[in-house]
């Protein structure tokens, strides 16, 4: 079990640090840099939300598996895969999830940790 939490924890982190930087640099483009026309705004601002995007397909699939294998319910598993729509709610839901887990008992303080004691 401890493998499908470490699998969606990683997604989650990297998902909501993608989304979080496409949307500060998104809100400080229109705010200060003008990108009200697609000509002005850089090739990298566009590949990171395709980034997203596709960072977003492996954080579904990883959700479903670690809900699957908790038997989360279906709004308990939508809400965690809608969390990476919006910036930074990942990173709630990953500790809402790790709390839960703890609670549970499926993992340790040790698994989540790192240490070996």
């Amino acid at each position: 079990m401890s493998g499908a939490f470490l699998r969606y924890r990683i997604m989650a982190w990297v998902t909501g640090v993608v989304l979080a930087t496409a949307t500060v640099w998104a809100v400080t483009g229109y705010l200060f840099l003008d990108y009200s026309d697609a000509q002005s705004k850089p090739a990298v601002y566009g590949l990171m939300w395709i980034g997203h995007g596709w960072l977003y397909v492996l954080y579904l699939i990883t959700g479903v598996d670690l809900a699957f294998r908790v038997r989360y319910s279906v709004p308990r598993t939508l809400l965690i895969l809608l969390a990476g729509t919006i910036p930074f709610a990942s990173f709630f839901a990953e500790a809402a999830v790790h709390r839960d887990l703890i609670r549970r008992g499926v993992i340790g303080e040790a698994a989540t940790t790192g240490s070996t004691a």
